[in-house]
């Protein structure tokens, strides 16, 4: 007997699967320049962003193992960080709001020249709007990290990605010198990369200053 499928079933079928987004971490990087009444810290703090993002382990849901104990009781309830992620149509500015910090990262497209550690001309008013974020939210620690793409030697990266924080971080300093701000500022070179290096728009969005900053209790 040859089945048959009803008007009902095929609409079904046809029917598409609901699909969630989710927002996902990315990341930053570099060294302590001295501010005035700054102190140094020179152990290299890690980049945030750069936890590991494996997808977790598949766990069966019948398992003896996963039982509660005659006796046991549950951990308290525990509010995950919430992310919210913000970037241009280009992708040349991304903003990362948690609930303990925020992350500014621009595109050194937008910042300098091919190769080069010199602002262009409409780097400052995009500094500067960073800066104005950093007031309002009252940091008093701001990280400014350098990174760059896997093209070149590691040697010429590293220095390139800390003479390129150093640049942004100078704006900043001449836009918050009443704030009493500690810099962090450190040059990656090409670790903590944020998309593959093996096509150019990847190595674009990895040529990058990120600002990261802790977000004020208002």
């Amino acid at each position: 007997m040859r089945a048959t499928t009803t008007p009902h079933a095929r609409r079904a079928s046809r029917r598409p699967a609901a699909t969630a987004l989710a927002a996902v971490v990315l990341f930053a990087g570099v060294q302590f320049t001295m501010a005035p009444g700054a102190h140094a810290d020179e152990t290299p703090s890690t980049p945030p962003g750069t936890e590991s993002t494996s997808p977790p382990p598949q766990v069966d849901g019948n398992a003896s193992g996963l039982k509660l104990r005659a006796g046991a009781t549950l951990a308290p309830a525990k509010v995950l960080d919430i992310i919210s992620v913000i970037e241009s149509e280009g992708g040349e500015e991304r903003r990362e709001d948690t609930n303990e910090n925020v992350k500014f990262a621009l595109q050194a497209e937008v910042l300098f020249g091919k190769d080069s550690a010199k602002l262009s001309s409409a780097a400052n008013s995009r500094i500067a709007a960073i800066a104005e974020e950093i007031k309002k939210q009252g940091a008093t620690k701001v990280r400014v990290f350098g990174f760059t793409d896997n093209l070149g030697s590691s040697a010429h990266g590293d220095v390139l990605s800390k003479q390129r924080a150093e640049a942004v971080h100078g704006v900043l300093q001449q836009q918050l010198t009443s704030a009493g701000i500690t810099f962090e500022i450190r040059g990656y070179g090409e670790q903590y990369p944020i998309a593959d290096n093996s096509s150019e728009e990847g190595r674009k969005k990895n040529r990058r200053v990120e600002v990261s900053f802790p977000r004020g209790e208002s």
